[in-house]
């Protein structure tokens, strides 16, 4: 209960305070930063994929410079050889201002991918994106069949629709790719599951549906019930090491996610980065209010 009473006193606390829990979770403020983190994951054998900071924009100027700030680093992880891809949240490129413009930003970031021969991932956001960010995911999976991925998320009731609705672009050399992940915004019960074993179930039911038709799946989650559910169904249905692999937050169960690489599946790890750490941190700490106690441990620490 204190715990909760604290998450909601986080905007108005010193941001020093809040990057004592945010330095854990978040490579730091600049690329160099993001360059190291990903650099020292990809010589313990595990694939990142980056997410520049920054959403839900108020003016269209703001996409253009994101928009920028992406192409730039696409083209520097490619000339590192960072073995990664990027994530991208369309409200960071105007889709509640301008659905077209967000659009036309996009795809000259998938353009820039496709000729630095790698991969976007457009990230599912709250539900009144939902249906626009597959929208545009549709468009751009038709013009750059193997450059754009997906994000759904298995508490909403609509989930497994959307699924088999996206099954028209599952092209022969160029699979649907979706992140499958239990899914963070507070929604209403009427369009998603609040029980937790029941969005489980739920999880392991879009998973079964994308191993039967393969799909490529990232799965998404630091939930042992769930990766234990994976593997049998990687066994189940034979599936290739090839046509999956496991995502995990950065600095988040870091012993589970080594776990898995050394069982010799495929592993991401999502790093985020950039000036807006600040909110980031407090809707990370609105989530899970027990990681209050972390940083009350770590004041300590300092002191």
């Amino acid at each position: 209960m204190i715990n909760k009473l604290i998450a909601k006193l986080l905007p108005y606390l010193p941001k020093r305070l809040i990057w004592i829990f945010s330095k854990r979770y978040i490579a730091g403020e600049n690329i160099e930063a993001a360059l190291r983190v990903s650099g020292e994951l990809n010589k313990a054998g595990i694939m990142v994929t980056v997410d520049l900071l920054g959403e839900n924009i108020t003016k269209l100027q703001e996409a253009e410079s994101y928009k920028q700030q992406y192409i730039s680093l696409i083209n520097r992880y490619t000339t590192e050889g960072i073995n990664g891809n990027f994530s991208v949240k369309p409200s960071m490129f105007g889709l509640l201002l301008d659905p077209e413009v967000c659009y036309e930003n996009l795809r000259e970031i998938v353009k820039t991918a496709d000729l630095c021969n790698s991969f976007i991932r457009i990230d599912m956001e709250d539900s009144s994106c939902t249906s626009n960010e597959i929208i545009l995911f549709r468009r751009l999976k038709n013009e750059f069949p193997s450059r754009v991925g997906l994000v759904l998320q298995a508490y909403l009731h609509r989930t497994l629709k959307d699924l088999s609705d996206l099954m028209y672009l599952h092209l022969n050399g160029s699979p649907l790719n979706i992140r499958l992940c239990k899914g963070i915004y507070i929604e209403n019960e009427d369009i998603s599951f609040k029980d937790s074993q029941q969005i489980r179930d739920h999880f392991v039911e879009d998973l079964k549906f994308m191993f039967q038709n393969g799909v490529y799946v990232g799965i998404a989650t630091h939930d042992s019930y769930l990766i234990d559910k994976a593997y049998e169904l990687i066994d189940q249905y034979g599936v290739p090491k090839t046509n999956y692999e496991f995502q995990m937050l950065y600095g988040v169960t870091p012993k589970l996610s080594r776990s898995i690489v050394e069982k010799g599946h495929r592993m991401r790890v999502y790093i985020p980065f950039g000036n807006e750490w600040f909110n980031y941190s407090i809707r990370r700490l609105k989530e899970n209010p027990n990681m209050v106690s972390h940083i009350i441990k770590a004041l300590f620490i300092h002191k």
